[in-house]
């Protein structure tokens, strides 16, 4: 009798258990439910899943193509829910514009997503919210940009110098089919190198191109769909599998890695005397120790330099191996810039930044391929700091807004035919070089790049230099996938290219 009553009191607690967890279960998903629910007054959008919202639909095709095709059905402005965070995407120049530009400050947050806050708990640079820490960052950064950097008259002969050897590295395919993006990423990576480090890296230094592929593996991860599930659901960081887990140890790696490499090139540094922006950073930390309230800090330091590192090198990188694919694309655009090149460098003058003026159809073939590629499609997620009011709708304080930039660079308004490859749409009828308002790769207002000055001379020296010595063409004329692999930023699915040289 007695166990008999102790069975019946475990089955009963078995099912009282299970009746628990299934009433918390049903809690849960019901508080899911009503976080997805728009908020009054908010943008329309398309109707999403019951708990994933329309993570699915930007998971089955590429994101900023799907926000372009949403936004004729629904506006430039419209809403979509991302598994119960609720966000707005901006579509086409004008209404960009009008939120990054004419309300900049209110646009100027990062969103307190959980991805996020695990990888930089929002600070360093890049992620970090709308504040002191951002301010703090952002102009150290600058100031170092321009001390370090493009602020000194040297500094056109360094990038200058890391072209010749790029472009000797490349003379030894001889002419052999080979994929150029190792040889294009080692050397954009040490024009950011000099300024944060002081120093170039070997294109032989296997560890810091392990550091440099690890990068560019979690810029993909950080757009796949297991990211945005973990932004919705964080407690699936408990699960121990999914791209988001290998997104965490990548970035535990890296981040022990600059740690190294912070206190190697930190060594005989003479205070108030800095070399370069790792110095330049301790300045700041040893001149504030005494604040409770500073933001500069080892690990910020740590999470500034990582941020540093992908925007110097992922995009800059990406656009010129986009230019390498279609100059092979377009042997007649190639030939024009060839032209151009004999013209006014000729073969033997290194080609320089004064030549830039004198060169029209070679700058607009690099405006167009920003354009055409589009290499930060959705740029960086903004949020919003205060509630605030557009185009008639109510945006509360930390929304998340997305700034689709592939939206504007086709924006029918602004561009004839956006998805033809022209880059006489920047040239006038007398064939002088003319700038559009509409092209924003780097973005608008208060977080735009702050390295689009480097990132301009970087691309017109290394794509100038390459293409005065090669002629660039596809191994037995194959075309290769001309379709963006996806991930924060569109790169090109690897390619074989032969460099046949022209003198």
């Amino acid at each position: 009798m007695w166990t008999a009553g102790r069975q019946v009191s475990s089955a009963t607690a078995a099912v009282a258990g299970a009746a628990g967890a299934l009433l918390l279960l049903l809690l849960l998903v019901v508080r899911q439910l009503l976080k997805q629910r728009r908020p009054v007054g908010f943008p329309p959008g398309p109707a999403g899943l019951p708990l994933i919202g329309n993570i699915h639909s930007l998971a089955s095709e590429q994101p900023h193509v799907y926000m372009k095709k949403q936004s004729q059905l629904h506006g430039q402005i419209f809403s979509l829910d991302l598994g119960g965070i609720s966000a707005i995407v901006l579509n086409g120049y004008d209404a960009v514009k009008e939120c990054l530009v004419q309300q900049s400050e209110v646009f100027a947050d990062r969103p307190s997503l959980p991805l996020f806050k695990k990888l930089t708990k929002m600070g360093g640079l890049l992620n970090s919210k709308y504040g002191r820490g951002w301010t703090e960052h952002r102009k150290l950064a600058v100031t170092s940009f321009r001390i370090f950097g493009y602020g000194q008259k040297s500094f056109e002969c360094k990038i200058s110098e890391e072209s010749v050897i790029f472009l000797e590295a490349i003379d030894t395919y001889k002419g052999k089919p080979f994929d150029l993006k190792h040889l294009i990423t080692n050397a954009v990576s040490n024009i950011t190198n000099l300024i944060i480090f002081g120093e170039r890296f070997s294109y032989e230094d296997t560890e810091f191109q392990h550091m440099i592929e690890i990068f560019s593996e979690n810029i993909e991860l950080a757009a796949s769909a297991s990211a945005f599930l973990y932004n919705a659901f964080p407690w699936i960081g408990a699960l121990p599998f999914g791209k988001h887990q290998q997104l965490f140890r990548n970035a535990a790696e890296v981040y022990t890695f600059l740690l190294r490499l912070i206190q190697r090139v930190s060594q005989n540094r003479k205070p108030q005397s800095p070399r370069h922006f790792i110095d330049a950073y301790l300045d700041e930390m040893a001149r504030n120790k005494n604040d409770p309230e500073s933001t500069f800090s080892m690990e910020n330091l740590i999470f500034s330099v990582g941020e540093l590192i992908i925007a110097g090198t992922e995009t800059t990188t990406n656009v010129l191996r986009w230019a390498v694919l279609f100059m092979a694309l377009y042997p007649n655009i190639q030939g024009q810039v060839h032209k151009e090149i004999d013209l006014v460098v000729g073969p033997n003058k290194t080609p320089c930044l004064e030549d830039k003026s004198k060169m029209p159809y070679t700058e607009a073939v690099l405006h167009e391929i920003l354009r055409f590629c589009n290499v930060a499609p959705l740029g960086i997620f903004h949020a919003t700091s205060k509630d605030t009011i557009v185009r008639g709708y109510s945006v509360p304080q930390g929304t998340t807004v997305i700034t689709n930039l592939y939206s504007v660079h086709f924006d029918e308004k602004y561009w004839s035919n956006p998805e033809v490859f022209c880059p006489e749409r920047f040239l006038d009828s007398s064939g002088q070089f003319v700038k559009k308002e509409a092209l924003t790769p780097f973005s608008l207002g208060r977080r735009h790049c702050l390295g689009e000055q480097l990132a301009r001379m970087e691309m017109f020296l290394f794509f100038t230099s390459l293409l005065q010595r090669f002629h660039l063409h596809f191994p037995n004329g194959l075309v290769p996938n001309l379709q963006p692999k996806l991930g924060m930023t569109l790169q090109p699915h690897p390619y074989l290219i032969c460099t046949q040289s022209r003198y």
